[in-house]
């Protein structure tokens, strides 16, 4: 078995398959558009095989979910960088263009040296080594 994508729900659809195509190459599908459901979403894939569904709906409602403030359900996503160089790179880069950096390159009690940015949508994302 293996993880074939994770859905999430966005705001913004075009701002976050631009965020996952810069910065973690991400190579996206064309928008799918159901007009009926008034429902918009793309397939964001990575090397590794594993895939990221982006989705939007305007009736959605507001999820108290925060990096503050976690609840239940998937809380991260980890993408592996290769090495800390590039994990301390690829923050800075982040940093540099704006995104919120809530955790500091370290190496973690379970052996991972990490960072952790928040997406343009609040969504908690791991960069490891």
């Amino acid at each position: 078995m293996k993880i074939e994508h994770i859905a999430v729900w966005v705001k913004d659809l075009e701002k976050t398959r631009t965020f996952y195509q810069k910065y973690f190459g991400a190579v996206s599908n064309e928008k799918y558009v159901n007009p009926v459901k008034n429902f918009e979403s793309y397939f964001l894939s990575f090397d590794n095989g594993c895939r990221l569904e982006i989705m939007t709906r305007p009736d959605l409602k507001e999820s108290g979910n925060s990096y503050e403030s976690q609840q239940f359900g998937i809380i991260h996503f980890a993408f592996s960088a290769g090495s800390k160089e590039k994990v301390n790179e690829l923050t800075k880069t982040l940093r540099k263009d704006g995104y919120t950096i809530a955790g500091e390159p370290r190496t973690t009690g379970d052996g991972y040296y990490e960072s952790v940015v928040l997406d343009p949508e609040n969504n908690i994302i791991e960069i490891i080594a």
